[in-house]
């Protein structure tokens, strides 16, 4: 039986272990703390299918004056973080031109639309169905003119990619919500995607799984990782655990584990921030108010108020702006009560600037790399976990795993 150590117990690192698992390999999952207490934990609970385009660099000059000069809340960032960052987003502003931008759609959207269905072999024997929503979530638009571009865009992604969308009018959409404080121009109801109450315990549930199928969760570090003979072994408290594979799941860590081992990963850091607040009275379904980049999302711990990015290495001290902007603007939609954690949270998305994670092999026999999902991590972790499994069993490189590895990339 193939042995395999996954590094990190987020949503990817725990998909990959099913996965491996399910594969027939002997499984050690290790992680400094509990699966699905790191950046799994905090983001929108949303498993994107209607996310077929990735986020892009701007490149007109307008926006990139809007974001440089702070003039919205999507994007946040201090002078003396760039000199760490401006690698990586200049490679990010070149990937997202026309052309390489069109082939990382050409594989994103694979991906993204079958999220669902991987999830879905996980979340029934995980015995995690209460805590998923599946009523899609709304983009919501305060100006006409921002709206029927939104419409626009929406009927174009139904039309290349078969993403489904109701365009709901100022109307239809106050009679939708009807604890709505604010008339707004309209919303793109996104009807397809799964939301989840509690994204960290959906972590913990599918990590249990894993347990519950004989896999074996342990606590350590996983910058102890080292070369063992022919495979590879890291300290838990425990002891040593040794292994055939190694695989780095470890978000936005994994350029740090990779670097001893000779790799430079130029990633992009976005950070971003939630906090809860009781109240009665919120969205009937996660919402979006695009012009404020302010997400409201039902969650079993009261209603969760997500913000954009905040351009910050691991390490950086945390931001109150956009989270500050972000609950005006909540509470201007709805009557939300009293904060219910003393202290906001905040984590960091692992971005690529291709858009695209690193899934596959490098040059190091039985080291593996599975990290670099960007906003996406909850939503695609199932899917490239199984493409990362079939290749590490069976060595079977389909197409559409082709621009993910770390060798189409320089990086292997």
């Amino acid at each position: 039986m193939t042995t395999s150590i996954v590094l990190g117990a987020g949503m990817v690192g725990v998909s990959t272990a099913l996965a491996l698992q399910e594969s027939g390999h002997q499984v050690v999952l290790l992680d400094r703390q509990a699966p699905g207490r790191e950046t799994s934990y905090g983001n929108a609970g949303i498993i994107q299918t209607e996310a077929v385009e990735p986020y892009a660099f701007p490149r007109s000059l307008n926006e990139i004056a809007r974001v440089a000069l702070k003039r919205g809340n999507d994007v946040d960032w201090r002078l003396g973080d760039m000199r760490r960052l401006a690698g990586p987003l200049w490679r990010y502003f070149t990937q997202s031109a026309a052309a390489p931008y069109a082939r990382t759609v050409a594989a994103y959207s694979q991906l993204a639309l079958r999220a669902s269905d991987d999830h879905a072999r996980f979340i029934g024997p995980a015995g995690a169905g209460e805590l998923i929503v599946r009523q899609g979530w709304r983009a919501v638009y305060r100006t006409p003119a921002n709206f029927e571009a939104a419409a626009a865009a929406a009927e174009r992604l139904r039309r290349v990619y078969g993403v489904p969308s109701d365009v709901l009018g100022a109307d239809e959409l106050a009679a939708s919500e009807p604890a709505l404080l604010r008339r707004l121009a309209g919303a793109v109801h996104w009807t397809s995607p799964w939301t989840c109450r509690d994204p960290g315990e959906l972590v913990a549930r599918y990590a249990a799984l894993f347990v519950a199928r004989g896999g074996t969760l342990a606590c350590g570090d996983a910058m102890t990782l080292q070369r063992n003979g022919a495979g590879w072994r890291v300290m838990s408290e425990d002891g040593v655990v040794g292994a055939e594979n190694a695989v780095i799941a470890l978000g936005p860590w994994s350029p740090t584990l990779a670097k001893n081992f000779g790799y430079r990963i130029p990633m992009v850091f976005k950070r971003g921030y939630h906090r809860h607040f009781s109240g009665q009275d919120g969205p009937r379904v996660s919402m979006l108010d695009v012009d404020n980049s302010t997400l409201i999302a039902p969650m079993n711990a009261g209603w969760r108020v997500l913000t954009g990015a905040h351009m910050a290495p691991p390490g950086a001290a945390p931001a109150s702006r956009q989270i500050r902007h972000a609950t005006n603007i909540a509470r201007q939609l709805f009557a939300l009560g009293e904060a219910v954690e003393p202290t906001l949270w905040s984590g960091t998305r692992p971005c690529m600037p291709d858009m695209l994670p690193v899934v596959g092999p490098t040059r190091h026999k039985g080291l593996w790399f599975h990290f670099g999902h960007g906003h996406q991590g909850f939503t695609l972790g199932p899917t490239t976990a199984f493409l990362l499994a079939e290749l590490m069993t069976v060595g079977c490189t389909k197409p559409l795993i082709l621009p993910l590895l770390p060798s189409a990339r320089g990086w292997a």
